[in-house]
């Protein structure tokens, strides 16, 4: 989000300057202003929901059964079976061990040393900003800053390798094949069963028989019915607006959340700032949208650092919308180690107080 003053008032701007039609009306000279969108407006309305519905209660009668003799079979008929066991003999089988082969033996590659040479990083020119010119008549530096193109060569490194002197190849030499015997039984007689009949026996046995099947009588009981009070929707928000705000609240603003160490979590403490030091200015600029952006020190990888600022700041923006603030109000943003406020930077030595200052979480309104 960009920032320029016209006239004397501060106007925040996007990627692109907006369109002249876009700005607020007649602004005042020294007032701050952002972009806001109305809300949607809501009404209570009373509807009856039903609470359970008409159904039928059912009361059940047990089944009827009477005593019954019957004649059954105990042991069903059968036949008695007896096994003439089979006849065999032995024979002696030769055959085939194991089958002749060959034996494979490695004879290795050979590889000769040698070196190559990699542009590990091209040349290339960018623009740099020069410092402000000795006999500069203007009072404010950056009147008499200039930019000049600047050229650096392509570097390179040797990487030492190794060629193909002769690739890997085999000799053969043979394996002779190798014969046994063994022996099997072969069938000379099949067994063979002689059969013999067994008559059935029967009983006599008492069981219970169903009379009357069980069964039910039915009762209607009514539903039942709650009002019900929700909020429907009675005039579309969504229309852009300009709104004039304290100055000091589009500037970055301090909210002192001591974070645990590597920790994205809120604590019950943090939470109580966040709700005495946002939600007022939330409810007090209705629309507008507020950023809430994250830091760390230049201790630890870039990209782990990146990581936990976005984390950090993204549970602020949760937690305002378990709050009823609306999720495209808020914009969570992490810039790790990218915006420092003292020289603390990689490889250079300094107190914890110093690194403290860099480790910060803030918030302004934004456009």
């Amino acid at each position: 989000m960009n920032k320029v003053i016209l006239g004397g008032v501060l106007i925040f701007l996007g990627a692109n300057v907006y369109a002249q039609q876009d700005l607020p009306q007649n602004p005042e000279p020294g007032k701050c202003y952002v972009r806001c969108t109305t809300p949607d407006v809501y009404e209570n309305q009373t509807v009856q929901v039903k609470i359970t519905p008409e159904y039928k209660k059912l009361k059940t009668f047990p089944a009827t059964y009477e005593t019954v003799t019957e004649k059954v079979i105990v042991k069903e008929a059968s036949k008695k079976l007896t096994v003439v066991a089979a006849k065999y003999k032995t024979e002696t089988v030769t055959f085939m061990k194991k089958q002749g082969a060959s034996t494979l033996k490695v004879i290795p590659a050979k590889l000769g040393p040698s070196s190559e040479s990699v542009e590990i990083k091209p040349a290339y020119a960018q623009w740099e900003l020069g410092s402000p010119a000795p006999d500069c008549a203007s009072s404010n530096p950056d009147d008499c800053r200039y930019w000049c193109y600047k050229g650096y060569p392509a570097e390179f490194t040797t990487i030492p390798v190794k060629v193909l002197g002769s690739d890997a190849t085999t000799t053969s030499s043979s394996i002779a094949e190798q014969s046994a015997t063994y022996t099997k039984r072969v069938l000379v007689e099949p067994a063979r069963v002689i059969e013999e009949e067994i008559p059935a026996e029967y009983g006599t046995i008492t069981k219970t028989v169903l009379v009357k099947d069980a069964y039910t009588e039915e009762v209607i009981v009514p539903a039942t019915f709650k009002d019900v009070t929700k909020e429907v929707l009675t005039q579309k928000g969504g229309l852009t607006t300009w709104k004039e705000v304290e100055c000091s609240l589009v500037e970055y603003s301090a909210l002192p959340i001591n974070w645990n160490l590597g920790s994205a979590t809120l604590t019950a403490q943090a939470k109580s700032i966040i709700d005495t030091r946002l939600m007022p200015v939330l409810a007090n600029n209705p629309g507008a949208k507020m950023e809430i952006a994250s830091h760390t020190d230049a201790r630890g990888s870039k990209s782990n650092n990146k990581a936990l600022s976005d984390r950090r700041a993204q549970s602020v923006v949760s937690y305002l919308i378990t709050k009823g603030v609306n999720a495209s109000r808020l914009v969570a943003n992490g810039y790790g180690e990218t915006r420092l406020k003292n020289r603390c930077a990689d490889g250079v030595t300094c107190t914890e107080r110093q690194h403290a200052s860099n480790r910060r979480t803030e918030f302004r309104l934004i456009q």
